[in-house]
């Protein structure tokens, strides 16, 4: 046992009852299909931390708040809305409702099986007046039907009969309470859905609500089957924000109650109420006609398909096998099923950062759909596309062309309340744009590429040339903008910012040569193009010749420097105890910011560049943000530093089952959970895709023996399987394909093909700020 979860490489299971941990418990029990989200709260109801049920894009508006207003600031937020409760199965026993409060749990468990889908739970209560049931469910959020969740119920007393009553409920308006002034923390709201139609007939119950402000409409419905050995008398009900089903029936001794329920859901901006209530009504009859062993078949063999694809292996680490099987498994519920939806930053797990997306979607988690579930990776680019008219519309309200997509969303409309630290970073259209060609590269989409992608590079691609500008002395320049690092806000000539809209600008101009009737329709002319290639060219990144690296912004490496010395443990993270000024003149980086570039456009530094990069910035980065350790783990495995790029990935893996950041109740960090594949593939596998071909530079850490794990590429599947002294490659199915390994080209074949590992280039371990150094884990 560690942190409360026992280790197995293909579950989590929690082997007590502890309601201390309960927040904690629903982030990381919670299921989802990147449609449907459900916290990982108790089938009774209560006692329950952060009760949650998400629709993907289903929010509310609100205004946002400004002491005093600016132009170009937006004027509206949006909220994830916490949706009907379909989850609720309260259970009386001999009048006593079972409630994990009172009573005493005499065995209890809960487990997230990562082959089945499913949460379990085993509990054998024992109520105030000593009277012992065991009760069993198991729950799954389908990835197969998409609208279709489901739970199975099972009651057994212990001590002789008894009389049971169990009451299913849709609950709209849960109350939710927030306790804290972090600004990451999802706004409150209060009753946002209001009643529109309800019915209930037999074991069915539909309800409809609709938001105030942002005019979306939802339906939830339930419908049951009952397996029991004696009579039974039911009754159901459906009152505004109310639906019940309840079941009173005398189980004899030796005898169990079993109810199997079925949620179907839907929401809409366009349909009506009559429109919805007929979609859930097919969605339960579609649950009912498969069943639940058909629903728990099609779970298994959805995740049999994923793990085939998308598995990495890890002898060495029992634990941290099992966190990144944990990670891998959260990453496909947010955006298995999410078609033409944001994949939001926590997933449908929880309210943080109310329920938007940010860039991390494009950069951290669609690396992990492009190489093993492309069609995920579409899916959210599709999304991307279909928001590019709000773009449009942003990049004009701020006088610019293109298109500027935003810093954080839900429907595509920027909801970023604060310039310099989220508005002002536009990297994001750059990031939008690396995700698009790295998606082609892997897969060679020429469909996408037709319909989609061109607009997006082309819209971004003209962002840029009316961002930046061409200075006196030749270069071309971007300023005013803030980097990955929000410690460093509205600056000149962010590396990050500069060479990433530089691979836009390039990749922009290539993808009108080959599709030059998309790049038509959008009014594309030779002399844009060329503005295009001769910007990328010009493009100005700033090097400091004195201490012979790249400052992360123009003249960064000469601000003060931050006393690290001085700054108390409690004190992090620093946007919550320092003001904003303040950090934004010293030499602190919130998260990595130069060293992601080095990551992302490795082709423009050189190794003593980025050895030298590495250790600079280590000594300075402080990882306020679950978006750090990654790269920095990448960056340290290519340079070498192996044991403590291992230090980093276990902070990675481990972010939300440790609870790293104190903050898990809100939900988990998808692109963190993202990053423990990125680190396993791209950093200890070194692996780059440049110049559409993958590059292998494998590289273990003294803590772990063996890594395995399997990637798509144009069409092929292949394996990798490293250890300490060789790597192994195999084509598993698919066209021929070529790859490097340190540089040297090999073609996969059927047959195994294995090369030697050069040893690792030996430097100094770089230092971290006082106390910020990662926790050790491998061998010294």
């Amino acid at each position: 046992m560690t942190h409360g979860f026992q280790i197995d490489p293909w579950q989590l299971r929690w082997n007590n009852l502890d309601l201390a941990a309960l927040e904690r418990t629903e982030s990381i029990f919670a299921l989802s299909n990147g449609h449907i989200g459900m916290r990982g709260t108790f089938e009774e109801g209560e006692p329950t931390g952060l009760p949650g049920t998400y629709l993907n894009g289903f929010y509310e508006q609100h205004m946002l708040p400004y002491a005093e207003a600016g132009y170009g600031y937006p004027e509206d937020g949006q909220t994830i809305v916490n949706v009907t409760d379909g989850k609720i199965i309260r259970l009386l026993v001999q009048d006593e409702p079972l409630d994990m409060r009172y009573g005493r749990a005499v065995e209890h468990y809960r487990a997230l099986d990562f082959r089945s889908g499913t949460l379990r739970r085993d509990t054998v209560w024992e109520s105030p007046t000593g009277r012992r049931v065991r009760v069993r469910t198991e729950r799954l959020v389908s990835f197969t039907q998409r609208a279709v969740a489901a739970i199975r119920y099972e009651v057994e007393p212990l001590d002789g009969g008894a009389q049971l009553v169990v009451q299913s409920e849709l609950l709209a308006n849960e109350p939710i309470e927030s306790h804290t002034k972090d600004p990451r923390v999802a706004a409150t709201l209060s009753a946002p859905l209001e009643y529109e139609d309800g019915s209930a007939h037999d074991y069915r119950a539909v309800l409809v609500h609709h938001t105030r402000r942002s005019g979306l409409r939802m339906a939830a419905g339930m419908d049951h089957e009952l397996e029991i050995d004696d009579g039974l008398r039911c009754d159901i009900l459906a009152e505004e924000n109310l639906a019940r089903l309840t079941v009173a029936v005398d189980v004899p001794s030796g005898s169990t109650l079993r109810m199997t329920k079925y949620l179907g859901y839907g929401w809409s901006a366009r349909r009506s109420a009559p429109a919805l209530r007929a979609q859930v009504a097919a969605a339960l009859a579609g649950a009912l006609q498969t069943g639940w062993e058909g629903l728990l078949a099609e779970q298994r063999s959805f995740l049999d398909d994923f793990w085939a694809t998308a598995d990495i292996e890890i002898d060495g680490d029992d634990e941290l096998q099992q966190a990144i099987r944990f990670a891998l498994f959260h990453v496909l519920q947010a955006g298995a099923r999410g078609e033409s939806r944001a994949i939001p930053a926590k997933g449908l797990t929880g309210p943080g950062y109310d329920g938007h997306s940010f860039w991390d979607t494009e950069t951290f988690v669609l690396p992990v759909f492009t190489y093993t579930v492309p069609e995920a990776a579409r899916d959210a680019l599709h999304w991307r596309h279909s928001t590019i008219d709000k773009a449009r519309e942003r990049a004009d309200a701020l006088g610019l062309d293109g298109a500027a997509f935003p810093w954080r969303s839900i429907n595509g409309a920027e909801c970023s309340a604060y310039w310099p630290a989220g508005t002002g970073a536009f990297h994001v259209s750059a990031d939008v744009s690396d995700a698009v060609v790295r998606y082609l590269n892997a897969t060679g989409d020429t469909d996408f590429e037709r319909d989609q992608a061109v607009e997006i590079l082309v819209e971004t691609a003209r962002l840029w040339l009316s961002l930046g500008h061409h200075d006196v002395h030749g270069g071309f320049r971007i300023d005013g903008v803030t980097g990955p690092d929000e410690y460093t806000a509205v600056v000149d000539n962010n590396v990050y910012t500069n060479l990433m809209a530089q691979r836009n600008l390039r990749e922009a101009s290539e993808v009108c040569a080959r599709q030059p009737e998309s790049a038509a329709m959008l009014g594309v002319t030779e002399e844009e193009t060329k503005a295009w290639r001769m910007a990328a060219d010009k493009m100005v990144l700033p090097y400091d010749e004195v201490l012979k690296v790249h400052p992360q912004s123009e003249r960064f490496t000469e601000h003060a420097e931050w006393d690290f010395e001085d700054t108390p443990d409690e004190h992090y993270p620093l946007l919550l105890n320092y003001p904003y000024f303040d950090l934004y003149r010293k030499q602190v980086v919130k998260q990595a910011d130069l060293v992601l570039a080095m990551y992302l456009r490795g082709d423009a530094f050189s190794a003593e560049e980025k050895a030298r990069n590495v250790t600079y910035y280590e000594a300075r980065t402080v990882r306020d943000s679950s978006l750090s350790a990654c790269p920095q783990a990448v960056m340290c495995a290519e340079g070498g530093h192996l044991d403590l790029a291992f230090d980093y990935f276990a902070e990675v893996a481990f972010t939300d089952l440790h609870d790293l950041h104190h903050n898990v109740r809100n939900g988990l960090h998808i692109a963190s959970l993202a990053g423990a594949w990125v680190v396993a593939v791209a950093g200890f596998g070194g692996m780059r895709d440049y110049n559409h071909t993958l590059h292998f530079s494998p590289r273990l850490p003294r803590a772990i023996t063996r890594m395995a794990f399997r990637l798509t590429y144009r069409g092929s599947r292949f394996a990798v399987e490293i250890g300490q002294d060789e790597a192994t490659y195999t084509l598993l199915d698919g066209p021929e394909l070529v790859v490097t390994h340190h540089g040297e080209d090999i073609a996969l074949a059927a047959e195994p093909t294995s090369r030697p590992i050069p040893p690792a280039p030996k430097r100094p371990t770089p230092a971290q700020p006082a106390g910020r150094a990662p926790r050790r884990r491998g061998p010294r």
